[in-house]
């Protein structure tokens, strides 16, 4: 029974101090759901009995039968501590590592966290996740450290060793955030450094000494850490639905030791001791073997019930524990036979864990009004845009942001973080409405005149009723199909300023919305525009807000007004909002930041529907789930494959399973997962394939071995222009800095094209006038250009320690590919002719060849795209340019023999570029996941085991402290793995669990058509070698999956057949 209904949920809702918006979040099984069940039974929504059964916010039957959570869920609740009364919505994120992005999207709607760590496994990686993406948007967080319960009955420690466990986590809890914060000072170092000087600078003295300390010697951490006597750590066991902080034991004890509660808050945790004689309490317990407080006035009294109750299943001292505590349990509890459920009754009652984590929520995070600058500043501008250079009208929202006011005047933000799709039945206008008690009467009434009417006149009326309801259900029908056909979107928003009305006309602004552009011409919006019908360049479209709704974890309620502050559902944005948006009453609002996601979709499938003729609705069904899921891309390949590309494989089976039952509502095939690769070059192997030196021994084959001139000089067809390309790779530190820097590398890209652009008109200098008056739109922002200068001086100090050819990289880079941003290098290493890449500012002199630069960069973009072994894109390949020379004949134009010049180039460039590439030693690349297991010791052998079959390797293993379990660190290639997880299952009894996550790219070392040459591999293999080349195998089947020739050949040495029937 609801204990509080919504009316006083949105009369709350006036009041935005009074709103906490707050996530779970943990890694997955450290028990968020649980918790979350235990919370919500606090309202009545469910049973105290069933919460941590019932796993209310997992509404999904696959959530239910897998036992993980896949999307997050919010619900609403009321809670009243200090004479207050406050709205908490609670949001409950997944903790599976495919999910993650669900995580993302939670934790930006939200002010506050719960980290929720199960203390027998400790600090897992996804916890370290979860504290990474809460800390990135500066959200603060409080600490549940849960299933205490496991310390006594699974791991069976005493008291003290708990104590010293507890500490142990809770110092690796503080770990991470410390090293969170320490990296973020270092990184904001530089500005606070520019700050002080300017600062220095404004009152000048003759300081003749310089600041050597460190910019976090300065920084304030004092509110970072989690400290039990801050009030913000709770140490709980949700499935027994009891948790306490310190605080409520100082409540609890304060009277009993006649000490202020003041005192004992400071003291019950740490190493303090109780010294009988002088009744004082003591520094030092640990120093003079005395019990802790801690352990002393809680953790001894828990041991104690659990052992009476639980361990030992004393009944008859139930009852006296309950007079001492002075709780009251039901008969129907003390006759239960059931220890564990009596166990719950009575520590439900003793120390309820909604109340306690609900208080600490309320007391300990923050409201929406108390929103930090710095906070509003990452939500509006991404990393590398400032500030500063958004127009004044869009910097005045900043206060707006701050204010989180709701009346009238102010403008409307709002920000879509996800689209939830819910069938169309669950809505609330589409529920039956519970009758009144009149209009029960009145229906009686009817029914009975019915009843007396038909016993009158029986034949006549008992016809004409039927038929009037047969030609009314065949009116029907196809209105009701229609209806269920179409699952319906919900978005999942919270309102930053402003107050939105059911009908309020708003923009919304897409993804990539930039004001400035915007705002100083007369940008018209049309109104009936949807998102599907905008340009390449347009993102607003204009809208009426069609309901609004509260979330209640699995069901709606709708509303007709909400105010700044809260979190709630808006329907009918599905025409215009793809998965994330804001909604603004003013165009002058910026796009919010593209939100960081820790995990990168990797693992594709090509689908098709099983009868060709459904392949409408397959396209529809891809076009909605593209919409609801925020991790899945969904691309359509040149062959005309759909392919679906996701985290990884429950993620996989979660998108077939709603595509299959909701959104294309059609039996599906799917091929074999597609696997990624990379190709690159290597500089020539000193070592051949048995450990021997090459240069040593004689060369056999030397077919093989002919010398191939790395140079490769390519022409134009008409002979007009010639290049001369060489191909060299990349030192794996650059690659990592360009693979970093992909953003950065985007923006300039976009930059020089912008300039390109301009210069390509005549009036070159009326139109940089203008754009002086413009003031920044065509040059690059201040942080920008920090950035850039930034990137080119780590970029300089790595080349200076790679060795002479490096040296001049930075004024030699042309372009980054594929895609402008990519891990591949273009060098201009022509004597004469200049390009600016890193150098925008430098003005170029006048040359022919200017104008066919954008199609030399473009072939270059072509073949790094798609590589010479397998079409992949190719990764950490410099292509040094060595000559390019452009005679161009005036007189007769070749351009209707072989088309354009520019076209020419490209090819020319390209077939360059793919040549050079096979004149170095080639190697292919694989995707490599990071697996993190947990595994029992038994099981260990079986574990490595697995691993060595699919090619992964054990990077580092350790005992996991207090427990009997490893946790060990792996690297597996994607490639090898589909269905590990099931197998590890299968051969350890499931007492091993991987996490994967992908890692980076790693060489494989083998060459893909290697075969023996030297004289000690025709030792070792002999002259023809038919053993499995892993590479080669990896190339041939994504040729064949592509339709490019294999040299697979079907008869290796045919013969004529011989019957023995006829000897001929």
């Amino acid at each position: 029974m609801r204990l509080v209904d919504s009316t006083k949920l949105l009369e709350l809702q006036n009041k935005p101090t009074n709103i906490r918006n707050i996530c779970i979040v943990a890694h997955v099984d450290h028990g968020k759901t649980t918790l979350a069940d235990s919370l919500i039974s606090s309202n009545g929504i469910i049973s105290q009995r069933m919460s941590g059964k019932l796993r209310y916010l997992d509404s999904r039957p696959d959530e239910q039968e897998r036992g993980i959570t896949m999307k997050s869920s919010s619900i609403s609740l009321y809670h009243g501590v200090d004479q207050q009364e406050y709205l908490v919505n609670l949001i409950d994120s997944p903790g599976h590592i495919d999910f993650s992005s669900e995580v993302s999207t939670a934790v930006r709607l939200c002010d506050g966290a719960i980290v929720v760590v199960d203390v027998v496994e400790g600090v897992c990686p996804q916890t370290r996740l979860v504290l990474k993406q809460a800390y990135s948007e500066n959200i603060k967080a409080v600490l549940v450290l849960n299933k205490i319960d496991r310390l006594i009955l699974e791991m069976q420690l005493t008291p003290l060793d708990a104590y010293v466990h507890l500490t142990q986590v809770l110092e690796q809890v503080n770990a991470v955030m410390g090293e969170l914060f320490a990296t973020e000072v270092f990184e904001n170092e530089e500005t606070t450094i520019e700050k002080q000087q300017k600062k220095e600078e404004l009152n000048k003295e003759d300081n003749n000494f310089y600041d050597w300390t460190s910019a976090l010697e300065d920084a304030d951490d004092s509110h970072l850490y989690f400290s039990p006597e801050q009030g913000n750590v709770v140490f709980a066991s949700a499935v027994d639905g009891w948790g306490f902080t310190i605080h409520t034991f100082a409540k609890l004890f304060s009277d009993k030791l006649g000490v202020k509660e003041e005192i004992l808050k400071k003291v019950l945790w740490g190493d303090f001791y109780l010294n009988t004689k002088s009744k004082r309490f003591m520094k030092g317990a640990q120093e003079k073997a005395k019990k802790p407080l801690f352990v002393q006035v809680i953790l001894d009294n828990l041991w104690n019930v659990y052992e009476t109750i639980a361990m030992r299943n004393e009944k008859e001292k139930v009852p006296v524990i309950c007079e001492k505590l002075g709780i009251k349990l039901t008969t129907r509890d003390l006759r239960h036979t059931d220890a564990r459920i009596q166990l719950q009754s009575l520590m439900v009652q003793w120390l309820p864990l909604s109340h306690t984590v609900l208080n600490m929520v309320c007391r300990k995070l923050p409201s929406p009004k108390e929103i930090l600058p710095e906070k509003v500043e990452k939500l509006m501008c991404s990393r590398i845009r400032d500030f500063d250079s958004f127009n004044p009208e869009t910097q005045k929202l900043k206060e707006d942001f701050l204010a989180c006011d709701s009346s009238n005047d102010k403008p409307i933000i709002v920000f879509v973080s996800k689209m939830f799709s819910v069938d169309k039945s669950m809505l609330p206008e589409n529920k039956p409405k519970a009758l009144t008690a009149e209009e029960m009467a009145l229906r009686r009434e009817r029914a009975r005149q019915l009843r007396e009417e038909m016993k009158q006149n029986n034949e006549a009326i008992e016809g004409a009723p039927l038929e009037e309801k047969k030609v009314d259900q065949e009116k029907e029908v196809p209105e009701v199909e229609d209806d269920k056909d179409q699952p319906v979107f919900i978005a999942f928003a919270r309102i930053f300023s402003g107050r939105v009305r059911k009908g309020d006309k708003v923009y919304v602004l897409g993804p990539k919305h930039d004001p400035s552009k915007v705002l100083n011409t007369n940008f018209q919006v049309d109104s009936n525009k949807k998102l599907k019908d905008l340009m390449s360049d347009e993102h607003i479209t204009y809208t009426e807000i069609k309901s609004l709704y509260i979330l209640m974890g699995r069901e709606l309620e709708a509303i007709d007004e909400a105010i700044a502050g809260n979190i709630i559902g808006i329907g009918g944005l599905e025409d215009h909002v793809l998965r994330t948006a804001t909604l603004s009453s003013t165009i002058a609002c910026p796009a919010f930041s593209e939100m960081q996601y820790s995990v990168v979709p990797i693992l594709r499938v090509a689908l098709e529907p099983t009868y060709p003729s459904q392949l409408p609705q397959l396209v529809k069904g891809l076009k909605l789930l593209n919409q609801a899921d925020s991790c899945v891309q969904v691309l359509l390949q040149e062959t005309g494959e759909h392919v679906l590309v996701t985290a990884g494989e429950v993620h996989l089976e979660r998108c077939l399973e709603d595509l299959k039952n909701h959104y294309a509502k059609i039996p599906i095939t799917v091929s074999e997962p597609i696997v990624p690769f990379r190709e690159t070059i290597v500089e020539p192997p000193k070592i051949d394939m048995a450990n021997e030196e090459i240069d040593s021994q004689n060369v056999i084959d030397k077919e093989i071995d002919k010398e191939v001139d790395p140079v490769i000089t390519v022409y134009t067809n008409n002979k007009q222009s010639r290049i001369k390309i060489r191909a060299r790779p990349i030192p794996s530190e650059i690659t990592n800095l360009l693979d970093k820097s992909t953003d950065l590398l985007k923006a300039i890209s976009q930059h020089i094209k912008t300039l390109q652009g301009l210069s390509k008109n005549n009036k070159l200098e009326s139109k940089l006038e203008e754009l002086e008056l413009n003031g920044t739109k065509h040059r690059l922002s201040d942080r920008m250009l920090k950035l850039i200068q930034a990137f080119k001086d780590e970029l300089q100090s790595i080349c200076s320690k790679q060795g002479p050819e490096w040296k001049d990289v930075v004024e030699q880079i042309w372009s980054v590919g594929p895609r402008n941003c990519g891990p591949n290098l273009l060098l201009n290493q022509t004597g004469d002719y200049a390009t600016k890449y890193l150098h925008h500012e430098i003005d170029i002199k006048e040359d022919s060849r200017f104008e066919y630069e954008g199609s030399f960069v473009n072939g270059f973009q072509l073949a790094s795209l798609a590589g010479p072994l397998c079409d992949e894109p190719m990764m950490g390949v410099a292509f040094c340019i060595e000559e390019w020379t452009l005679e161009k004949d005036s007189g007769e134009d070749g351009s209707h023999t072989f088309g354009p010049l520019s076209g020419q180039i490209m090819s020319a460039v390209k077939d360059g570029c793919r040549k050079a590439f096979q004149a170095q030693p080639q190697r292919l690349m694989a995707a490599m996941y990071s697996c993190d297991i947990s595994v029992d010791q038994k099981v260990l052998g079986k574990l490595y085991a697995a691993l060595g079959r699919r090619g992964g390797r054990v990077v580092g293993s350790d005992l996991q402290s207090g427990s009997a379990s490893f946790r060990v660190q792996a690297l597996l290639p994607v490639a090898e793995s589909f269905k590990f997880a099931l197998e590890l299952r299968t051969h350890t009894s499931g007492l091993a669990a991987p996490q994967m996550l992908f890692s980076h790219w790693e060489v494989i070392d083998i060459d893909p058509f290697w075969k023996p040459r030297t004289e000690e591999e025709y030792l070792h293999w002999g002259e023809k070698w038919d053993g499995v080349n892993r590479a080669k195998a990896y190339m041939d089947s994504v040729r064949a999956r592509k339709g490019l020739a294999t040299d697979k050949q079907l008869v290796q040495h045919a013969e004529k057949q011989r019957t023995l029937s006829k000897n001929k």
